[in-house]
């Protein structure tokens, strides 16, 4: 995994929705978030986040599990909303027209290690974890330089 360019410190599942708001204000298509962590760690509810924020209204945003991708048509651009946990060959992402939507769409992936050797360069990994204290988490951003990844330690250096 790439280098880890910053740490977050997340007390509540509010708190994971007040960051998924900031990374969505630095969201551009083209951008491939890699959402990585166990089960519960809060990936669905991040990605939720993002995407409620990017459509301005908190429409239900269901979890793609069963259809493996979830397409939002924002103002600015679409976002792919994919949970990859029931992708058993990474050749299949390609059939859903993944490779397509790294270039012209903002992706939210959960499961990323299921892409295999598909997974974009420029992609930048949210590595969640459980924290502590219940209901905590602990974000990890990892990546290797990027435009992505430069917009997100300017965003976090702010």
């Amino acid at each position: 995994m790439a280098e880890c360019f910053a740490t977050r410190s997340l007390t509540s599942a509010d708190a994971t929705t007040r960051l998924a708001s900031k990374i969505s204000t630095v969201l551009i298509a083209g951008d491939v978030l890699l959402l990585d962590g166990p089960l519960g760690a809060g990936k669905s509810h991040f990605a939720r986040a993002v995407i409620q924020d990017q459509l301005g209204s908190d429409e239900d945003v269901p979890s793609p599990t069963f259809t493996l991708v979830q397409v939002y048509e924002t103002p600015n651009f679409d976002i792919w909303h994919c949970d990859l946990y029931r992708l058993s060959d990474p050749n299949a992402a390609i059939e859903l027209g993944l490779d397509e939507a790294f270039e012209t769409a903002a992706c939210l992936i959960e499961w990323p290690s299921r892409l295999g050797a598909f997974i974009p360069k420029n992609a930048v990994t949210l590595q969640l974890e459980m924290g502590m204290e219940e209901g905590s988490r602990i974000a990890h951003f990892h990546g290797d330089p990027s435009p992505f990844r430069s917009r997100l330690e300017t965003l976090f250096n702010a």
